[in-house]
Order: structure tokens, then sequence, then C-alpha cells
């Protein structure tokens, strides 16, 4: 299996091949392409996925799926989709008889997840599901349990997966450079707009946890490379305004990893709040900064470990669609090797059963 730190080079030399004389890209033989078609045409489709996506190497849009009809078709004169392949929800299923399309891209609310992967895998179409994956442990499993029986690809939208960033975090603290892992901070937040589907709790599932929150939780067992074993949390609602008739305004949670690192880590919908994950260790601490940012990502190294002190910073300065790229030419190429995926919806499930289980200690503790 081509593993992401791999990927992600030869993804930069592919780039880099961009640059070559003409005449010499006209020789090379035509590269074979995933066919797309976004399922909901709202911001994480129009402005991340489907640029990212034309910019890829390995993916192209040929196909949209919305309940809007003069936003799909404004995009497909865009895109260059042809009206034959635009469809509604309540068409969506006749995706099937589409030879043009080989996969979907969902980038729905949260509780559509579910319906829209597993009928895209009836119909024969491979799914990149944004996250979180769903509402519920249940609903993940049926995903998993769709795309297995008519063998069909999934994978879960983790595009942090594939930043530079967290690729190095990861090395470095699997490694051992910063010591054993002692404990873990995370954060990540912002002040929510009344009115909008994220505050309904059945569009949702829930609230910052469900959203912005994820990135924290799931960073802590990317980078760990263990699952918690005890969990503790608390939400909140302060601001009574109204758009938290539903969902939590605020989350914190703490989490004990079999090696006894301790996790700690907050999310909210009331306050933009800094968002970072921080290890520290033994021999020093190390900090991915804008940790859920779609460009900007930085990762701090700081050794103090014997007398020394050292402090190493890199940027990831590439800007936004640039990890929608390697995400979308990562399915991309797994799909057209015949290659396992991952983050697989496994992982998705996995993250989904912590968040459940920080809701049920949040009301214990309530």
């Amino acid at each position: 299996m081509l593993s992401r730190r791999e990927f992600v080079r030869l993804s930069a030399a592919a780039s880099a091949a961009t640059t070559l004389p003409l005449n010499l890209l006209a020789q090379a033989a035509p590269v074979k392409k995933l066919r797309y078609a976004p399922v909901g045409l709202g911001v994480i489709s129009v402005q991340h996925f489907m640029p990212g996506t034309r910019r890829s190497q390995f993916g192209e849009i040929t196909g949209l799926v919305s309940g809007h009809p003069d936003k799909a078709n404004k995009l497909a004169a865009e895109y260059n989709v042809p009206a034959g392949n635009i469809y509604t929800y309540e068409t969506f299923d006749k995706i099937r008889d589409n030879k043009e399309i080989d996969a979907v891209y969902i980038g729905l609310p949260n509780s559509m997840h579910a319906e829209y992967t597993i009928r895209a895998a009836e119909a024969g179409k491979h799914v990149l599901c944004e996250k979180p994956m769903a509402v519920s442990a249940k609903e993940c499993q049926s995903m998993i349990d769709a795309c297995k029986k008519n063998n069909r690809k999934l994978m879960i939208a983790y595009r942090c997966h594939f930043q530079s960033s967290y690729l190095q975090a990861r090395e470095l603290v699997r490694s051992g450079a910063i010591g054993k892992v002692e404990v873990i901070e995370g954060a990540a937040g912002f002040n929510s707009r009344p009115g909008v589907w994220r505050l309904n709790k059945k569009m949702a599932g829930g609230g910052p946890l469900m959203d912005i929150g994820i990135y924290a939780l799931n960073a802590s067992r990317f980078l760990l490379g263990e699952e918690p074993k005890v969990i503790s949390a608390y939400t909140s609602v302060i601001d009574q305004d109204g758009r938290f008739n539903e969902v939590e305004e605020n989350c914190g949670w703490t989490m004990k990893f079999p090696s006894g690192a301790i996790a700690s880590m907050t999310t909210t919908y009331g306050a933009n709040q800094e968002s970072f994950v921080r290890l520290h260790g033994s021999k020093g601490t190390l900090e991915i900064s804008n940790c859920a940012g779609y460009e900007g990502i930085g990762m701090t190294l700081h050794l103090n470990n014997m007398g020394s002190n050292e402090t190493t910073t890199q940027m990831d300065n590439a800007k936004d669609p640039h990890q929608f790229v390697n995400e979308s030419d990562y399915f991309s190429q797994c799909v057209l090797e015949n290659k396992p995926v991952e983050p697989s919806g496994e992982e998705g499930l996995r993250d989904l059963n912590i968040m459940t289980r920080i809701y049920e200690a949040a009301a214990k503790s309530a």
C-alpha cells in the first residue's frame, strides 16, 4: 500500500512536473483519472474539494448532485459537466447507470452521510465521505458494511492525514524524538453564526465536538498511535441567545491512553479559539499550530533534554486547496490501482465511538 508520506512526496514531484515544457508534456501518456460527482454543493465541496480535484493529477469532476438547480447548472458550466450528469437527491440512484462517474464525494450535513454513502455503494460508486463519518456508530457500521458488500472503497476525508506538518510530527513522536509522551493538549473553536445547520442536533448529531472538535481528537490518536481507555467530559451553554437550544456550546474532555499519556481538550461554538495540538514528552514538546486550518499549518519541536534547549519550526504555507489536492489524488490512486485506503471507514467509526463516550461521560457529570 502507498503510504501517506510517500504519496505526499510523489504528489509534490508530480506537481513540479507541470512546469515541464509543453512539448515534453504532450509526449507523455494520458493519465487515467477517477471521475467524481460531489454530493451536496456547500462550502466544503465548492470552495475546497472541487477546486482541489480540478488541480489534482488523478481526479476530475464529471458529475454533480444538488437540490439547487441554479447552483448546479452554474458549476456544471465551470467544470464542463454535461447536463445529463447532474442529479437531484430524488434522482440520485440513477447514477448507477452513468459510466462517466466512478466515485462520489459526500459533503452533506452529518446526518445525511450514511444514507448517501449506502446509496452510492449500492449504485456501484466508490465513496469519499466527509468527517465526522456519521451521527452514530450504528450508521458508521452500516456504511462500512454497504461498501464491503458492493466491493466499493470507502475513505473518510481526514485531509490532515496527508498534510506535511502532521506527517512529520507523527514521525517525530513515534521515533521517540520528544521521549515518552506524558500529556497532550488540544483545542479548536469558533463563534458560530445563528441559524446554521450545525446548530440543529438532528442534522449535526451534536455541537462543536462533532465539528471543529474532531481535529484535536483525531490528531491525538493519529500522532500517538493509541486509543483512549478512560474518558471524562463536561459540556456547557453560557450564551443564552437561542443558538444552543439543541447542541452544546462548549465541550471539554480528558482521555487516558494505555501508555499512561493523558490528553486534555476543549472545543467551542461560542468563541474564536486557537486550534492546536501540543504533545509534552520527557525530552521535549511538539506542537501543531492551526491544526484545523486549510493552509498555514505549522509544526514546532522544542527539545529540552539533558541541558539542551533547541527549537525547530517548519511552516506549510501552501495555499488552499492543496490539502484537498493530496486527499483527492490519494483516494483516486487507491481506487485506480485497487489498493486499500486509509483513513478508512473503520477509522471514522473509531472517532465516532470516542465522541459517543465523551457525550455519555458529559451527561453523567452534568
